[in-house]
């Protein structure tokens, strides 16, 4: 069990840092890339552009919350293997980080049929994960 959690973590970390150092010269642009999540999002889940207007800071909220989660479960790959009360906590914490990613989730995700319909919602998380999934392709290529 403690190596399935250590492996997706590390595979987190990795596409972390395969994303922190872009090929040949290109840089990754936050903006850019939030940009063209946001299009694909548009576009995939058929927001109008008022529905697109309501949305997407709600969903800004979300991101910028379950970044902090992920900041918080990134401090906890560096531990040593070896230190036995050390893996403890950090299975601890990162197990408590994953259900209130989850809470934060399924907390927004009820904002977010009180603005689009269920439909919608549900395409805009199957959208996410898509552009998510295609853009890790992206990277891998380079």
């Amino acid at each position: 069990m403690l190596k399935r959690i250590l492996a997706v973590y590390l595979f987190c970390l990795l596409s972390f840092l395969v994303q922190a150092q872009p090929p040949q010269g290109r840089r990754f642009d936050p903006a850019r890339f939030q940009a063209e999540m946001e299009q694909f999002i548009t576009t995939e889940a058929g927001l109008t552009p008022y529905e697109a207007e309501k949305f997407f800071p709600v969903y800004g909220e979300l991101q910028r919350k379950q970044r902090a989660l992920f900041d918080q479960m990134r401090r906890y790959h560096h531990v040593d293997p070896n230190d036995e009360r050390a893996c403890g906590e950090a299975i601890r914490m990162m197990d408590s980080c994953d259900l209130q990613m989850k809470k934060l989730q399924q907390s927004y995700h009820a904002k977010f049929l009180k603005i689009l319909p269920a439909s919608k919602v549900f395409k805009v998380i199957r959208a996410e994960e898509k552009f998510h999934r295609k853009m890790f392709k992206r990277i891998a290529r380079h």
